[in-house]
């Protein structure tokens, strides 16, 4: 999705969470800054023409996974769904990541190859500071907001839905969602309202769940 025809999805998501533009645009100062290197050719050989699974962080993923053959695709992760997937002995080849649900198995898992979109959003700074400098693989860099020199924007909100939009806009054959749940109870009311956006999104990529 291109920034012009993403925007208006952007603003309406800020006016109804109350977050801020300006500190998104700071937090992509920032990554755009820590990055040294921008590995979007490696991202795009590795999605345009494939097969996409595209694993959402719900707690049907593992569940999820068993059930799925990925003979032939390409396995995107969002965020921590990337550590589930490898304990379930899958690896997968590209993890979408605002860092919240980064740890060290998941920077082992980008040295040995999985290309890392590392989102930066007005909440992640400290994050951004802690965790870019270590990341040795394959990386790019994602925003919300207007996308400007090494940082992007495919489209898309939450880590899930930024993994669908990214593929089709660079290219997939095809998506298939596992480890999406947006009706989760357990959630609180902001992670709830995410979903509820999510969903919405998501329909616009042609997915309704």
């Amino acid at each position: 999705m291109k920034f012009d025809v993403w925007e208006p999805y952007y603003i309406r998501i800020l006016d109804y969470f109350g977050f801020s533009r300006e500190g998104d645009e700071r937090a992509a100062e920032l990554l755009s800054t820590l990055l040294t290197r921008d590995d979007l050719p490696l991202l795009k050989e590795r999605i345009a023409g494939k097969h996409i699974v595209a694993a959402g962080n719900a707690p049907c993923l593992a569940e999820d996974a068993k059930k799925t053959d990925f003979t032939g695709y390409t396995i995107i992760a969002a965020d921590a769904a990337a550590r589930t997937l490898a304990n379930c002995g899958i690896i997968p080849d590209i993890v979408f990541t605002d860092l919240d649900g980064l740890d060290d198995d998941v920077l082992e898992l980008n040295k040995k190859g999985t290309l890392l979109a590392v989102h930066a959003h007005g909440d992640n700074i400290p994050l951004l500071k802690s965790w870019v400098p270590k990341i040795e693989g394959p990386v790019i860099g994602t925003t919300q907001s207007a996308p400007f020199r090494n940082i992007y924007n495919f489209g898309g909100f939450s880590d899930g839905d930024r993994c669908v939009f990214a593929a089709y806009e660079l290219g997939a054959a095809d998506v298939c969602l596992i480890g999406f749940d947006l009706d989760d109870k357990s959630v609180g009311p902001v992670k709830h309202g995410k979903l509820q956006i999510a969903r919405k999104l998501l329909h616009l990529a042609g997915h309704d769940i």
